[in-house]
């Protein structure tokens, strides 16, 4: 059992009663699902598997799921007590318990007039109006045209993806430019393109000491003095806590957030400041409201009609019961297009754990991989081993019913090829000679949005965030650490060491004779 701050008990998955139904239901007949057959039978299927949420239709009836592991799954959340967890976590309860700290990164996106007794609301607001300013203050001058954002993790991959997909609400007479690896590449072949007397940059790190973000942000700041820039004060501001070591750098412009913003949730802080500039005050609050309306749906619509527990449900049954190792996304707008990215993020750092939040192994499997490429590019590359491969490989659709584009015929395309793709997978295609044969029987999801809008995505988003909550509360997890990212950091300053002075001493046959081989 998993113990909560509040000292209420979170039973693990494999020790409720429905674990058990769900094993048995699924050797004698979950696991022979036909979905054509299940069409067949039940002409009520798509409306009894579909449902619409704040700013999401989710069509879930090519799933290989029916009413009675519905029923179990559901069973199985009750019994392991995911909406007390949900309850503990918007009640701001010190959830993440291995750095006893609470999890609030919903607060964000939370209005000035909700109802919280929670003393860090005023605080969130009052550095979102400040941060806002700011950019506004940036999209109103002329002489800078280039925005750099230096960060990793979860200080690059939320704006990145965000920024690009939301371009068609972008200012005009903006470049966004986003440094995240240490490989000076990256960085290098962004200073090609600009000038330091119209650039801006941004340093994004909570402790202003990550070691890929601060060397980036040091190589940065030579190239700006050796260039001829002047006013670093101007040219740089940081998204930290740290302001002591901010001011050491030579940056006055500081926003700060808080040690309960997990990087991969902090889209919605002070590290989302390059998409405000991108897409102004008005429609950034716009994109907190999106996402704010996912949090209220989550947090108070029953358990059979809440879209995240329903999407956590089916990651635990597919990942548990039918073994399915990955899960693909596909997402049919190309301003999605690093959406896959931030959901590995997003998923794999918050649920790729082997022990319990007690610290006790797992008896079984948590997070499957994430992987993907916007359609119809991933059509003519991986789409051939996901209708004829040996691995079932759930897919989820994401499209748009309207355009950001006026240009004929495009869309309508796109979307025919998204439906034909979901329907290929289920329906297969028999052929006796093997080599056409589509077995069929493939399971997919397919989200819906009216238009890709900052509200929309933020709805998305959060909806993405609180699937992961559910699965990983009915794995017992804690899925607001993440101590595996740590350990090869840690190592990688003693190596750096060694490069410069050779000395392999003490390393292992294979890193000792890299080294040698690097040096050679």
């Amino acid at each position: 059992m998993a113990r909560m701050n509040n000292d209420t008990i979170r039973p693990r998955c494999d020790h409720a009663p429905a674990w058990a139904a769900l094993r048995e239901h699924f050797e004698s007949t979950g696991s022979k699902l036909d979905l054509r057959e299940a069409f067949r039978l039940d002409e009520g299927r798509f409306q009894a598997f579909s449902q619409q949420a704040p700013h999401v239709f989710a069509d879930l009836s090519r799933n290989l799921i029916d009413t009675q592991s519905q029923g179990l799954l559901l069973e199985l959340a009750r019994e392991c007590g995911v909406e007390k967890h949900r309850d503990a976590m918007f009640a701001g309860e010190a959830i993440n318990n291995t750095e006893q700290r609470p999890v609030k990164h919903w607060l964000l996106r939370a209005p000035r007039n909700y109802n919280s007794d929670d003393p860090d609301l005023a605080l969130v607001h009052s550095t979102l109006d400040a941060m806002l300013a700011y950019a506004e203050e940036v999209r109103g001058d002329d002489a800078i045209t280039d925005i750099v954002n230096i960060g990793i993790g979860g200080s690059d991959l939320g704006p990145q993806m965000a920024v690009a997909a939301l371009d068609s609400f972008a200012a005009a007479g903006k470049r966004f430019h986003f440094v995240s690896n240490i490989d000076g590449h990256e960085l290098a072949a962004v200073l090609k393109k600009v000038r330091p007397v119209s650039t801006l940059f941004l340093v994004a790190s909570k402790t202003f000491t990550t070691i890929e973000t601060m060397t980036n942000a040091r190589s940065a700041r030579a190239w700006f003095e050796a260039e001829g820039g002047r006013d670093i004060a101007r040219h740089f501001a940081a998204l930290t806590t740290n302001v002591a070591a901010a001011r050491e750098f030579g940056i006055s412009t500081t926003f700060g957030f808080w040690d309960w913003v997990g990087g991969r949730y902090s889209i919605w802080s002070a590290i989302g400041l390059p998409v405000a500039m991108a897409i102004g005050a008005g429609r950034f609050r716009e994109l907190l409201a999106g996402a704010h309306e996912m949090d209220r749906h989550f947090a108070t619509t029953p358990l059979e009609t809440n879209l995240p527990v329903r999407l956590g449900l089916l990651d635990v049954w597919y990942r548990n019961f039918h073994g399915f190792t990955s899960r693909n996304v596909a997402p049919y707008h190309s301003a999605l297009r690093r959406l896959p990215a931030y959901l590995q993020q997003l998923e794999m750092e918050s649920n790729g754990k082997r022990v319990d939040a007690q610290g006790r192994a797992l008896s079984f499997a948590t997070s499957p991989v994430l992987w993907g490429e916007p359609g119809t590019n991933g059509q003519h590359a991986y789409f051939q081993m996901l209708h004829q491969g040996t691995d079932v490989v759930p897919v989820e659709f994401i499209a748009a019913k309207k355009a950001n584009h006026a240009l004929p015929g495009h869309h309508e395309l796109l979307l025919a090829n998204a439906l034909a793709q979901a329907q290929a997978l289920m329906q297969g295609k028999a052929d006796e000679g093997g080599h056409r044969n589509f077995p069929g029987n493939r399971p997919s999801s397919f989200f819906l949005l009216d238009a890709l809008t900052p509200a929309s995505l933020g709805a998305l988003l959060a909806m993405h965030e609180h699937r992961v909550f559910v699965s990983g509360s009915l794995w017992g997890i804690n899925s607001f650490d993440q101590w595996g990212v740590e350990l090869g950091k840690v190592l990688a300053l003693d190596v750096a060491a060694r490069l410069a002075s050779g000395d392999a001493a003490g390393l292992d046959g294979s890193t000792a004779g890299l080294l040698r081989h690097i040096r050679g």
